[in-house]
């Protein structure tokens, strides 16, 4: 463990911690809470936080910016109008026009967003766990359950596993296997993932139920590594209803939901549920949260009046019919009243709908998320 009395080792890490201010586009507020926190971890809590890191595991949904690292994939939103009210108004590869669900998430449990995995091991020694100690994004745009949906654009999710493999492994390095444990123990394990499976649908030969089961079967195998591998607090967001999405509406003549991707999600939402219910019977010490993102998003679609949205349909940036057929572009035309729309572009929802969607992840009560909500999880 580094010296606590050394002053020449912090100076050298809050500069690598600026580096990483300036790549992240955090405050230097958010930069200090992270360096404190993390230079100290082992000896006391972070007096801010509720949990002493979190570890997200997705897609689009909660990318911060992996794949902005990966050179030949086209899945990126390190353009504009993406970041448009983001921190300097600058894209930072999160499919948003500001912040996604893993920022909010973080934020609202006291912990600095999550620096991207890849950006990482670029800028640091990987060697050094000072960056780990908070938690990172593996997350990456396109990626599903399976290995074969979007592949060779995105870290798979077999891929997100292994890298945290290299997380858990240099920790158990450095401060050993107790310390470690305890401190994964305490982490949050975000899950945020499952959609661009369900979009990709039509190219299984499977029936719903048996496209479904698969996916969950995959997710069972990597939540088995992971549980070996010291995770005890799993925060699962369910599928939402992708087939409201402006880019599934836009297929439509009468542009309604499609109900046969709305029925996948369902699917896959009860079957990740019982998973995870399977799990905590087998493993006493593993605690989760599920958030219904399903229902609790398609009652903002239904009754928008109420939680202060005008549009439902179209998406606020894109080009085509709805502004769902290209996705948001530099030459894409967008909104100018982005809190009064549920969708950012085809496949994305807006800030404004995130920040809704995970203050119910984090203080909500059943049936929107159960068994507990995540602080409550945090507090287990």
């Amino acid at each position: 463990m580094n010296d606590p009395l050394n002053p020449l080792i912090y100076v050298h890490q809050l500069s690598l911690y600026y580096k990483a201010m300036e790549m992240a586009l955090l405050t230097p507020v958010q930069v200090v809470s992270l360096f404190l926190c993390s230079s100290f971890f082992f000896d006391s809590h972070c007096v801010y936080a509720s949990s002493p890191a979190m570890y997200v595991f997705g897609d689009s949904l909660a990318d911060v910016g992996n794949n902005d690292y990966l050179e030949f994939t086209l899945i990126k939103a390190d353009f504009p109008h993406n970041g448009i009210d983001y921190l300097h108004h600058k894209p930072t590869g999160r499919f948003s026009n500001g912040k996604n669900a893993a920022d909010f998430l973080a934020e609202r449990l006291g912990l600095p967003p999550p620096l991207p995995y890849l950006s990482v091991i670029h800028m640091f020694n990987i060697t050094n766990t000072d960056a780990f100690l908070r938690g990172i994004s593996f997350a990456s745009g396109g990626a599903g359950v399976l290995d074969s949906t979007n592949k060779g654009q995105c870290l798979t999710f077999s891929k997100q596993v292994h890298y945290y493999h290299s997380v858990y492994a240099s920790l158990v390095q450095q401060h050993g296997v107790v310390k470690t444990h305890d401190h994964l123990s305490k982490s949050i394990f975000s899950f945020i993932i499952g959609s661009n499976d369900i979009f990709s649908y039509s190219k299984s030969k499977a029936n719903p139920q048996q496209f479904a089961d698969s996916l969950v079967s995959t997710l069972q195998t990597q939540f088995k590594r992971l549980y070996k591998l010291g995770a005890r607090k799993f925060a699962f967001i369910g599928a939402g209803p992708t087939g409201c999405c402006p880019s599934q509406r836009a297929k439509s003549k009468t542009e309604d939901c499609n109900p046969e991707t709305n029925l996948l999600s369902i699917l896959y939402n009860n079957a990740a549920y019982s998973l995870l219910h399977e799990m905590k019977s087998n493993f006493s010490d593993m605690n989760y949260s599920f958030f219904d993102t399903f229902n609790t998003l398609l009652h903002y679609i239904q009754n928008p009046e109420t939680y202060g949205f005008t549009e439902v349909k179209a998406a606020c940036c894109g080009l085509g019919k709805m502004n769902a057929k290209v996705a948001c572009l530099p030459i894409s035309g967008y909104c100018s009243n982005r809190k009064n729309y549920i969708y950012w572009d085809p496949n994305h929802p807006t800030e404004a709908t995130v920040s809704k969607l995970t203050s119910t992840v984090i203080d909500g009560s059943p049936p929107n998320v159960f068994p507990v909500n995540l602080r409550q999880l945090c507090a287990l």
